[in-house]
């Protein structure tokens, strides 16, 4: 059995206090535990600021990017190793755990690539400059320089290594040292990657701390440079955007939060279509991929009343296919969900959304032996103004159907009272109608992704977080945003104007003709 150790402090520290089991999720076997306690809050964003800021602001970003290339190349080098790691803690297929470390591993290369296109200065050079006077002698530039604080990642439990490695990439490269907090319940991973990063001594001292445990009482310790990166609940992250300190420092908090995503079916699309056949896939792929614990997940089908008997019997047969497991039998396609909780919060959602629903496909209902494992359950909404419908997200294998009349408005509609989602999905091969739809719900999303026959073999579906395009939303889904090339780097970066004589100015602090 294993006790995961914090890494603070330039030292691996055994945590104390009551311990928090680790298990296989798939035997529901105890593998190891956190122990909470044990890591002074204070002295370690110390040894960032302290130590981890300085060292990395002395580089310039094209070497903090050849760091993300090495820690790249290192995770892909141990990448069998931590397949195994997400099996036996993560209850992960495979398919799962390479899908969450080739993800961390492919952002921290993208992110060394991106660095290769900034410049040699401290800043980074934000539009063009403007004249502020009756002449261009009085001048403004914008630019971007590295947060003189710490970065405090708070990451979720369903994806450990690219959680980390997403936050990572773009707070590094911006220049400012990491806390990295991993979910407990699949901890071990990202204390395995973490331990992988320290030996690899390509991260300066103080740049890169881990602690597996709570950090609640950490966020009394930020300061005005600070920044606070959280992925999980909406509840949490509420809890920390009202932290007293946070708001009497306004430090900088921004959170990716639950969501309830939808996929919509155009009324054009016909079962011999590409973009039906991608609906089905990508529904699929969404339900069961990640045992459903995605928050890109779809959590509400939009589906034309004409379409319903299609869509049913092709969904169920590709959920009825799907080999359920132990995570480490390489035939198995779903696993379990990640602990006990996460299954009682499951199985208790389905109850809540049965309530409104009409039950097609799996339910609640415990399966044979041990283990966190949930049938993939689909419903079919009775009423589609429900609220529980827009409101209660279950975070496993289970998505509700609401027919509708096919009309991009009720689409609309019905897919913004999420209040707010990380990426809704349209299929459709009518323009007029993608763009109707698009057009009504782009405000409420951070992505919208749009599939047609031009997609068909060409696009990672829309559950694929990609670091060229942002990863958030508004509303519900927390406000925050991530990724998204450059875009990624603007929350560990300060906007200064920068005032004075055009030939002193622009010159110093223009982008170079």
């Amino acid at each position: 059995m294993t006790s995961l150790q914090s890494y603070a402090c330039g030292q691996w520290t055994a945590g104390s206090g009551d311990p928090v089991a680790l298990h296989d999720p798939s035997t529901a076997e105890v593998i190891g535990d956190v122990r909470p306690a044990g890591v002074d809050f204070a002295a370690t964003l110390a040894h960032a600021r302290n130590v981890g800021g300085p060292a990395l602001r002395a580089m310039t970003f094209a070497q903090r990017g050849e760091i993300l290339k090495g820690l790249s190349k290192v995770l892909h080098e141990h990448r069998d190793e931590l397949i195994g790691v997400a099996g036996r803690n993560g209850g992960n297929t495979r398919g799962d755990a390479k899908f969450d470390l080739d993800g961390a591993s492919g952002t921290l290369a993208f992110y060394a690539h991106l660095s290769k296109s900034l410049p040699e200065t401290p800043w980074i050079t934000d539009g063009e400059g403007t004249q502020l006077g009756r002449t261009a002698r009085f001048w403004a530039e914008h630019v971007l320089l590295p947060r003189p604080g710490v970065a405090l990642h708070i990451n979720a439990f369903n994806f450990p290594a690219w959680g980390m490695g997403e936050k990572l990439a773009c707070s590094i490269l911006a220049g400012v040292p990491v806390i990295t907090k991993a979910g407990t319940a699949s901890a071990m991973l990202a204390w395995r990657v973490s331990e992988l990063i320290v030996a690899s001594g390509l991260l300066p001292e103080g740049s890169f701390q881990f602690i597996p445990g709570s950090i609640s009482a950490m966020t009394d310790h930020l300061e005005s440079m600070d920044v606070v990166a959280f992925t999980g609940s909406a509840r949490t992250g509420i809890r920390i955007r009202g932290n007293a300190n946070c708001i009497a420092k306004s430090v900088r908090v921004n959170i990716e939060a639950d969501s309830i995503n939808s996929a919509v079916l155009g009324p054009d699309c016909d079962f011999d279509d590409d973009s039906f056949t991608q609906f089905i896939s990508n529904l699929h792929i969404d339900m069961t991929q990640k045992a459903g614990q995605k928050c890109t997940a779809v959590r509400r089908i939009l589906v034309p009343h004409d379409k319903l008997d299609e869509v049913k019997e092709a969904l169920v047969d590709r959920l009825k296919s799907t080999r359920i497991g132990n995570a480490l039998d390489p035939d198995v396609r779903m696993g379990p969900v990640a602990s006990a909780a996460q299954l009682e919060d499951v199985r208790g959602g389905i109850q809540k959304l049965q309530a409104e629903c009409d039950t097609i496909l799996g339910g609640p209902e415990a399966m044979d032996g041990p283990g966190y494992f949930v049938t993939p359950t689909l419903l079919q909404a009775r009423n589609n103004d429900a609220q529980l419908l827009h409101e209660l997200e279950v975070f496993g294998p289970c998505a509700t159907i609401l027919p509708y009349d096919g009309k991009a408005e009720t689409a609309a509609d019905l897919i913004n009272r999420g209040g707010g989602c990380l990426v809704a999905s349209a299929y459709s091969d009518d323009k007029k109608w993608i763009s109707e739809v698009v057009a009504g719900i782009a405000p409420w999303h951070g992505r919208v992704w749009v599939g047609s026959e031009k997609t068909m073999g060409h696009a990672l579906g829309p559950g694929a977080v990609l670091p060229g395009a942002i990863h958030g939303g508004p509303g519900r889904a927390g406000g925050g945003e991530e990724l998204g090339g450059l875009r990624g780097l603007q929350p560990y970066l300060q906007r200064t104007a920068i005032q004075g004589d055009r030939s002193v100015v622009g010159r110093s602090f223009g982008s170079p003709e």
